[in-house]
């Protein structure tokens, strides 16, 4: 007689550890909204998605700037190796029943039928699939701004993953993940986080004001739709806003896609390093409650692309150039020093120069950046060495403009 081997139904597959792991690299936080689309694709590579329904049906809600696109943007670069390789339905562009022609076409004899493409086609959806993963990702933004005719379209998708198109094709979407996002309930979820952000440890009152947070968007989402629409969703996820310490996780996200950008697309590759001033300048001017992560974006494009824009245009910063950049309190701005040459070793050559600590890994991203000068030797450089203090453009917006905030987002 064999013995009894008890299972561990909590194990997934090495595919799935992979997507979640690249998922958490990229994500910060909403470990809610992680575990749901994580699951949604286990269920798909196991087989045992449902018969004649979407994979997955899930409702994302909460303030802007918390994420919402962003995940469904990272599940799609992590799977298909572009994060545009999903269909987008702005449901803005669809506020009247006549619009909905823009998703589904116009019928034979009608105005137009020529010309009114459907949005979502069988082609469309298997654009990206390859032999070895045949998912696709419908998103539909904004939900709450959609007319009554694309809720009633919304409920066949929901129920029986099928469309019908204007000239009666059918499209299958069983091999679908339905991403649905809205905004209800990110004004009062705004307000309710005023004041109350940049606690370092979790306590028992952050969760009261999480379990408050879920409440309210649930809430509203349930008063906008109707109780068949909710019934057919499968996972109702809210986002809640950033804390200080997850902005710091999202700037050195961000900052790193900086510098992939620089090594990949910029006229002359180097590497900057960014001190822990201008850090706390970044993170400052970035925090902004009602505008979430978004608003950190914004400040970074601001102080440090712009000006980085500048110094490429005008040759001061050269191929393998090492730039320190650090906070310049009396002007609102940031400061960039420059030490010459070494920061990257060329494609099959040896490295430019002393400074020859960073190489280009698989990625084309930039590891082991330790040499960076001391601006306060600056003084004593050769004139090309010296610091060079760029403005931030003055027709960006001033983020200090904005209404007045407090504490973090």
């Amino acid at each position: 007689m064999q013995p009894i081997q008890e299972l561990d139904p909590s194990r997934r597959s090495p595919e799935t550890q992979n997507f979640e792991a690249a998922l958490k690299g990229r994500i910060v936080g909403q470990q809610e909204a992680l575990a749901a689309v994580v699951d949604a694709y286990q269920v798909f590579r196991a087989g045992l998605n449902p018969t004649g329904r979407p994979v997955a049906n899930l409702l994302f809600l909460g303030p802007t700037g918390s994420g919402k696109t962003r995940i469904v943007e990272v599940a799609a670069q992590t799977l298909f190796g572009d994060p545009r390789a999903f269909i987008k339905v702005d449901c803005a562009e669809f506020q009247h029943s006549h619009e909905i022609a823009k998703l589904v076409g116009s019928p034979p004899g009608y105005l137009g039928h020529r010309e009114t493409h459907p949005l979502i086609t069988q082609e469309e959806l298997a654009k990206y699939h390859t032999e070895e993963l045949k998912l696709s990702f419908v998103l539909f933004d904004e939900i709450e701004k959609a007319s009554d005719a694309l809720w009633q379209l919304l409920l066949g998708i929901l129920d029986k993953a099928t469309l019908t198109l204007g000239d009666n094709r059918r499209v299958d979407l069983s091999q679908c993940v339905i991403f649905m996002t809205s905004n209800l309930g990110g004004a009062e979820i705004s307000e309710m986080m005023t004041g109350k952000m940049g606690f370092v440890q979790p306590t028992e009152k952050e969760e009261r004001m999480d379990q408050k947070i879920n409440r309210t968007a649930t809430q509203s989402a349930k008063k906008k739709f109707s109780p068949e629409f909710m019934n057919r969703i499968d996972k109702v996820v809210v986002f809640h806003p950033l804390r200080r310490d997850q902005l710091e996780q999202v700037l050195d996200i961000e900052l790193d896609m900086v510098q992939q950008r620089v090594l990949e697309t910029a006229r002359s590759q180097f590497v900057f390093h960014i001190e822990t001033d201008a850090r706390e300048f970044l993170l400052g001017e970035g925090t902004d409650i009602k505008y979430g992560a978004r608003h950190l974006k914004r400040a970074i494009e601001k102080y440090l692309v712009y000006p980085l824009a500048n110094l490429l245009a005008t040759g001061q910063i050269q191929f393998g150039d090492v730039l320190t950049v650090n906070n310049d309190p009396g002007n609102q701005r940031l400061r960039f020093f420059r030490e010459s040459g070494g920061a990257l070793v060329p494609a099959g050559g040896p490295a430019l120069g002393a400074f020859a600590q960073v190489a280009q890994a698989p990625g084309g991203r930039a590891v082991n950046a330790t040499a960076t000068p001391n601006p306060a030797d600056a003084k004593s450089r050769p004139a090309e060495q010296r610091p060079v203090a760029m403005p931030a453009p003055a027709a960006a917006p001033r983020a200090s403009d904005q209404k007045t905030r407090r504490g973090s987002l």
